[in-house]
């Protein structure tokens, strides 16, 4: 059933093609409607909504040329959007904007304006009426719905493209993620066992390449409960395999035939949907192209890397490393390792400290971040959201710095130490030691 979703998630057509066949439904449903019932409804329609074949014909001529114009516009500039998120923000959001469904049925609405008009313009012929038809009136109702759509998508477009609402939606889309995590640690009490599966190891690879996009948790658990197994999961989402990568070792007692493949999917492409190592990558791609010198933009990347800290401090709440999935007896049936946190703060900072350490607001905003996490986060990763503002200014020439920056800067290294339970140092006092030592 995942798999159907994603490929029909993947499918964009399919939301035009719908609108258009119920355009060609409603063109012939109004051209049998004209041509054997227009006599006996005439009595319950006003005559003003009905129309001469010879006007018509004019009438939908007109409105077709008008409605394909619109319909022409409306995808260059669909195409301008996709090229503008490529180049300013990044090429992994253009999928946001591609799967936008109001996008895609805004085009569908247009083109079966145009197929309807069409169409009905094919049917208007002399020999086949021999009385006034509402095919047309109809027509116009839809050219007035097609216009009042094409101003709501001018407006979409103008909203859509603010960096803001992006950078909203990308929000959004992680923290959807880590609900769903959330939502599976907090129905798994986790055993205080040991993963100690019984039974005979067979390795299940992966049958063809791309990356995995999402793995089913329960309804292997539910599985491995029917047929009495133990598996170990032995990649994360996001990761790329290859044909004849390991994904499961199956632990089986019987002989029975196992068939785990149907609980994951493979794709060309990363999607967000349990992602979180691509989720974040999404919002640190925009921060970094807000931070090069040929957009210049620091304020939007500050924006993105203090909001960044929330998220952190939400996923710090999870369990990371091994977590054993259990069924409704609490046995172990599923082994799944999530990514520690300090790896999870390592690809998130990583990029942003190598090309953000020459700007005084960025590496503020990254102090900001980690001490936002730090008030969300248990005790137990304190010491790993210091360790990472001690990566992070591995890099930086403290003495190259103004001596507001400098002060500003020790100011929030306090407030993070603070927040931390850690003892906090003078940075020009460190930077002077560490030159010594080498």
């Amino acid at each position: 059933m995942k798999s159907l979703t994603f490929w029909l998630k993947e499918k964009l057509w399919l939301t035009p093609a719908l609108y258009i066949v119920m355009a060609v439904l409603l063109s012939i449903t109004f051209f049998y409607i004209d041509l054997l019932y227009i006599e006996e409804l005439k009595p319950y329609i006003p005559s003003v909504l009905l129309t001469n074949v010879d006007l018509a014909k004019t009438i939908m001529g007109n409105l077709s040329g008008a409605l394909l114009t619109m319909t022409t516009f409306t995808f260059s500039t669909i195409l301008v959007v996709l090229t503008m998120y490529s180049s300013q923000f990044s090429p992994r959001t253009l999928k946001n904007f591609i799967h936008d469904k109001i996008t895609w049925r805004v085009l569908g609405i247009f083109l079966s304006g145009f197929i309807y008009n069409t169409l009905s313009l094919l049917f208007m012929r002399d020999d086949l009426y021999n009385t006034d038809v509402i095919s047309t009136f109809v027509g116009i109702v839809l050219a007035f719905f097609c216009l009042s759509t094409f101003a709501y998508f001018i407006h979409y477009i103008a909203t859509h493209v603010q960096v803001g609402h992006l950078v909203n939606e990308l929000i959004k889309d992680t923290e959807q993620a880590i609900s769903k995590i959330e939502e599976l640690q907090e129905e798994q009490e986790e055993p205080d066992r040991s993963w100690n599966p019984i039974g005979v190891k067979e390795i299940h690879s992966a049958k063809k390449e791309g990356y995995v996009q999402f793995l089913s948790f329960k309804k292997l658990v539910d599985y491995a409960e029917d047929q009495d197994l133990s598996v170990e999961i032995l990649v994360q989402t996001g990761d790329y395999v290859y044909e004849g990568k390991p994904i499961f070792h199956v632990y089986k007692i019987g002989e029975t035939e196992v068939a785990v493949n149907k609980f994951y999917s493979l794709g060309t492409s990363r999607t967000s949907e349990q992602d979180l190592d691509f989720a974040l990558q999404k919002l640190v791609e925009v921060a970094l192209r807000a931070i090069s010198p040929g957009t210049n933009d620091p304020n939007t990347a500050n924006e993105i890397i203090v909001r960044l800290g929330r998220l952190l401090g939400r996923l710090s709440q999870l369990k990371t490393g091994p977590f054993l999935l259990g069924d409704e007896e609490k046995a172990q049936r599923v082994l799944y390792r999530f990514p520690p946190y300090k790896e999870i703060l390592y690809k998130t900072f990583y990029q942003l400290s190598h090309y953000g350490k020459e700007d005084i607001s960025v590496l503020i905003s990254i102090i900001d971040s980690l001490t936002v996490a730090a008030e969300l986060a248990p005790h137990r990763h304190y010491e790993d959201l210091w360790n990472t503002h001690s990566y992070i200014f591995e890099g930086v020439d403290i003495h190259q710095l103004k001596s507001f920056d400098q002060e500003i800067l020790q100011k929030k290294i306090d407030r993070l130490a603070e927040t931390t339970d850690q003892h906090s140092y003078n940075i020009l006092l460190a930077e002077k030691a560490d030159s010594s030592a080498i």
